[in-house]
């Protein structure tokens, strides 16, 4: 679901002149579904296993699957892109990324990525920042960037930094997405409403329930939380991963919230 939606927002900010991605949390970049937290979960084969597999997609998810089988030139499905690849690989060549990391062997991953991603022609440029995304957002931003926030959610004050990066965000006018986990419908609700307090232009929310909400304490689904971006067609991708993904009683739905 990220991933699609991320595609859609820099395809629909493309007309506008050069597109700007700066993300907070950038990770490696790459991922081993092979590796041995990917072989214990499981998520790849009930997640992008299936999305590889389906005979039909909605556009915004076969875009995704075209971007992981380009990852893939061997066949199978052995590594997945993460944020930063998925951008570099639908950005042009007057367009640029920014992704900020705290661990420093991600940000040697990730720099090595890049450098194979941006050689030639008709390559955006792209740096990979060791550093806190948060506090960069409010030293750096000019305006019209779009910003992603797909924090791990493991520190206490996560949540206030969502809302502060919100804020800093709407104030210099630029394009914010946020991916939150859904353990509970009131955590959510909190989180949506203290965005809409902070009295953005258009707010948009989209939402995975891949099963009821009935265990707080185990993961539940995903949202991507949309503030001033351009529209984009979440509905259906929502709708997919909800019924291919999910079990009984999976919801996936987008709404307007502001605007």
């Amino acid at each position: 679901m990220k991933h699609a939606i991320l595609l859609q927002l820099i395809a629909a900010m493309r007309g506008a002149g050069p597109v700007r991605v700066v993300e907070t949390h950038a990770g490696a970049g790459l991922y081993d579904l092979e590796g041995d937290i990917a072989r214990r979960t499981g998520e790849a084969e009930a997640g992008i296993g299936r999305l590889m597999a389906a005979e039909t997609l909605p556009a915004p998810l076969e875009a995704v699957r075209q971007a992981v089988a380009a990852e893939n030139l061997k066949g199978g499905l052995r590594f997945y892109p993460g944020s930063p690849v998925f951008s570099l690989r639908a950005l042009g060549p007057s367009d640029s990324y920014r992704g900020y990391e705290l661990r420093p062997d991600d940000v040697a991953t990730l720099r090595h990525l890049m450098r194979a991603r941006t050689l030639g022609k008709g390559k955006p440029t792209a740096e990979a920042v060791e550093g806190d995304g948060y506090a960069a957002l409010a030293e750096t931003l000019r305006g019209g960037e779009l910003v992603l926030i797909d924090p791990p959610y493991e520190r206490g004050d996560e949540y206030e930094q969502v809302v502060q990066a919100a804020a800093i965000c709407i104030t210099r006018r630029a394009a914010l997405a946020v991916w939150a986990p859904i353990k509970d419908l009131e955590t959510l609700d909190a989180l949506t409403r203290r965005i809409e307090a902070l009295n953005p232009s258009h707010f948009a929310l989209a939402e995975v329930r891949l099963r009821p909400l009935a265990n707080p304490m185990k993961m539940n689904g995903s949202a991507m939380l949309l503030i001033d971006t351009p529209p984009v067609d979440a509905e259906a991708v929502c709708a997919w991963v909800a019924e291919t993904c999910g079990e009984a009683g999976a919801v996936g739905r987008a709404e307007t919230l502001v605007g």
